[in-house]
């Protein structure tokens, strides 16, 4: 019965290590917005050059991102902006791509 004694810490599938991760926080971040950036901007056909390159660039930060985080809530969070920067730059590609119009 110790852990009926045992005061219980911080349980939770998000919980981080306690320590500062900025360099992670930041491409969390930056992986977040392009990804709802991407995602947003999906909806109107004359805005695919946005559309896709915020998608190209959300999925670089993203991977990055996922190959230096350390905590389940980066990694979590990482992969919620990785999907929608995928499906935006999926669709921004289907609408004209990253350059269309501009080179031909």
């Amino acid at each position: 019965m110790a852990q009926a004694i045992r005061p219980q810490s911080q349980i939770s599938l998000l919980a981080t290590d306690g320590k500062p991760h900025p360099l992670q926080d930041t491409l969390l971040a930056i992986t977040l917005v392009l990804g709802a950036v991407a995602v947003i901007t999906a909806f109107f056909d004359n805005l695919h050059l946005l559309t896709s390159w915020a998608g190209l660039i959300g999925i670089v930060t993203g991977a990055y991102g996922q190959f230096i985080s350390e905590t389940t809530r980066e990694r979590f969070g990482m992969v919620l902006g990785l999907g929608a920067s995928a499906l935006g730059f999926g669709i921004g590609m289907a609408h004209g791509g990253l350059f269309g119009g501009l080179l031909g």
